[in-house]
């Protein structure tokens, strides 16, 4: 079953996507200390799942896809994860 997304939202989801640009370039400007990493890796991961969810057609998508789609998340975390364990304790 196919849910026809209407040009309104294609184009909330843009201008909300221009507006975390914005503000990933804002936080490069503002020293925040270590905070810097996760805010500005929060509004990646919040620009990542608009494209995801919207551009990609996840939401019209049954619920293995889903699940298909958090197990790469969940995979890419732990190579990551590991990878940045064996990088620190050196």
């Amino acid at each position: 079953m196919r849910i026809s997304t209407p040009i309104k939202t294609y184009l909330n989801v843009y201008i909300g996507l221009l507006a975390l640009l914005a503000a990933t370039v804002g936080a490069v400007y503002v020293n925040l200390g270590p905070w810097n990493i996760v805010i500005t890796m929060a509004i990646a991961c919040t620009k990542a799942f608009l494209v995801v969810t919207f551009f990609m057609h996840l939401r019209a998508n049954a619920r293995a896809v889903w699940i298909y789609a958090s197990l790469g998340v969940i995979w890419i975390s732990f190579l990551i994860g590991g990878t940045l364990a064996d990088v620190l304790t050196r």
